[in-house]
């Protein structure tokens, strides 16, 4: 499956032309990683089922585990409802983060800790 002009006019492109990609493990539904994505890194993701991203630092497509050989394969995208975000559920091939940890999120730093006691 190739990203089809009728859905890439349908999503919500930010001012540089990228969408927020949020990627959750398949399995266990842990949010992994956030990303952004253009057009072609969509695209690609869609046609390879590969995790492929627009990297804003160096201005050009990376697909994930490409030097780390940390993969995701694709199993499903899904669109939000405003269609200016879109949700990744894929098989991770080791850490996802780049420091090396299971998600981008596991730093232990809340802004907000859950409160049981919270009705």
């Amino acid at each position: 499956m190739s990203l089809s002009p009728e859905l890439s006019a349908r999503l919500k492109w930010n001012a540089d032309g990228l969408i927020a990609a949020v990627v959750v493990d398949h399995a266990t539904s842990d949010v992994l990683m956030m990303a952004w994505m253009n057009d072609d890194a969509l695209d690609s993701t869609l046609t390879t089922r590969r995790g492929t991203y627009w990297s804003r630092s160096r201005q050009e497509l990376w697909v994930k585990g490409e030097t780390s050989g940390h993969v995701q394969h694709v199993r499903e995208v899904r669109v939000d409802c405003d269609g200016d975000t879109v949700l990744l559920r894929v098989d991770q091939t080791g850490p996802a983060c780049h420091t090396g940890t299971h998600t981008c999120f596991d730093t232990g730093e809340r802004l907000l800790l859950a409160d049981e006691s919270a009705r």
